[in-house]
């Protein structure tokens, strides 16, 4: 196992329904990051932004964005994950994706729809969580809502980070900040929080507010209502003598 983890955060503003656009606006983002990385952590529908009634965007397995973060990972040698719009058969699903760098792919669908703009009228929830094991690491992904739900997001596998990803607005943003270190105390793991910036198709205005939590609760990284790509390395260590 490392000792160490990697991992680069990347908050930015999401422009709606525009895959072109956003896949091309987070690659500039990424070329600026000079350190060898191990993991990215993109936002929730990062494609696309939190749109959930335009079943028109959802892409498939062998899709240009599954595509774009196979090719991304390969080329600079890191994993890269976040949520997209994704149709499996008759079914939509808000899923996460965590693509190595060997191309290999995990996923998570996300389990708590957000039933106030109605996102379970049109996708389909997710049944089981999932744990990432990468570099001796293990991770366990959770998307934007899920994180109001502790006994969902429980760490009954002993998860050394747990990463948030959401389309979460400023109005409630205090929740957010909240909950994540919530998560990272009861939890006793690191806890990675990415969230998007700007304002969406509905006027929505989103702060960023992205977090990396430690295990005790403190906060070792915070960034609001700006753009930003930031690298932080966890420390194995610093886990185990907390737990």
């Amino acid at each position: 196992m490392q000792k160490e983890l990697s991992i680069a955060l990347v908050q930015n503003d999401l422009i709606w329904k525009d895959k072109e656009v956003n896949l091309s606006n987070i690659e500039k983002m990424i070329s600026s990051i000079k350190e060898e990385v191990d993991i990215l952590v993109l936002p929730e529908m990062f494609t696309t932004a939190f749109c959930v009634d335009d079943m028109e965007l959802a892409e498939e397995m062998n899709g240009a964005t599954v595509q774009w973060m196979q090719g991304i990972a390969k080329r600079i040698n890191t994993a890269i994950c976040g949520s997209i719009l994704f149709k499996e058969k008759e079914h939509y699903y808000n899923r996460f994706l965590f693509v190595e760098p060997n191309g290999n792919i995990h996923h998570y669908d996300k389990h708590h729809l957000f039933s106030l703009v109605g996102e379970e009228k049109n996708l389909t929830k997710g049944t089981s969580k999932i744990l990432i094991v990468y570099k001796g690491w293990k991770l366990q992904p959770f998307i934007c809502y899920d994180i109001r739900f502790p006994a969902w997001c429980q760490n009954d596998d002993n998860a050394d980070i747990q990463l948030y990803v959401a389309n979460w607005p400023e109005r409630r943003i205090h929740a957010w900040k909240t909950l994540l270190c919530a998560r990272a105390i009861e939890n006793q793991c690191y806890v990675v929080g990415v969230n998007r910036v700007g304002l969406d198709g509905n006027d929505i205005y989103y702060s960023g507010d992205s977090l990396v939590i430690d295990p005790l609760g403190e906060v070792l990284y915070h960034m609001a209502h700006e753009e930003d790509v930031f690298t932080i390395t966890l420390e194995k260590e610093k886990l185990d003598e907390v737990r």
